[in-house]
């Protein structure tokens, strides 16, 4: 068939009967007009300031993280025998090093040597906490631990103040 002016029509869905509600139940869109049972959206001229209506069962139904999360920096443990293998007679030992090594993770802020092996060598710990054992036999092996030095850079009031 050719295309002539009587034979045109317009896009299969394009044009669609307006629908017409509130005209009896007959129609399938009576009493409600298709707006549902009663309530502010049912009303003409409603929806006004609803954003916020349902704000508690939305916080309700959303996921939470559960748990805790400390403020405070976790220390981790090492084995003795982990440092005495790792470092030679006479090496110092902070947390760079041991980071350095991979003997703690690099996000590590403070760690403790405890007990697991014996002591055969003569190590310098520098910063690094200890059991009460260990630290008896890091100083029998002739080691010996030290506190970390002071930061040099004051942080928070004092440093505004100098500055």
């Amino acid at each position: 068939m050719t295309l002539s002016l009587h034979t045109m029509k317009p896009a299969r869905g394009s044009r669609t009967t307006k629908k017409r509600v509130g005209r009896g139940n007959a129609s399938g869109h009576g009493t409600t007009a298709g707006r549902g049972t009663k309530g502010q959206r049912a009303r003409t001229g409603g929806r006004k300031r609803l954003k916020m209506k349902g704000m508690r069962a939305m916080l309700l139904s959303f996921p939470k993280q559960r748990g805790f999360t400390s403020t405070h920096p976790s220390v981790y443990d090492v084995r003795i025998g982990r440092v005495i293998l790792a470092f030679q007679d006479g090496d110092r030992v902070d947390l760079a090093a041991l980071k350095e090594k991979k003997i703690v993770p690099k996000a590590a802020v403070l760690a403790k040597v405890i007990g697991g092996g014996p002591v055969d060598k003569k190590l310098r710990f520098i910063g690094i906490r200890a059991t009460v054992s260990v630290k008896a036999e890091v100083e029998k092996a002739g080691g010996s631990f030290e506190a970390a030095p002071k930061r040099l850079v004051k942080k928070g009031k004092d440093a505004k103040k100098k500055a």
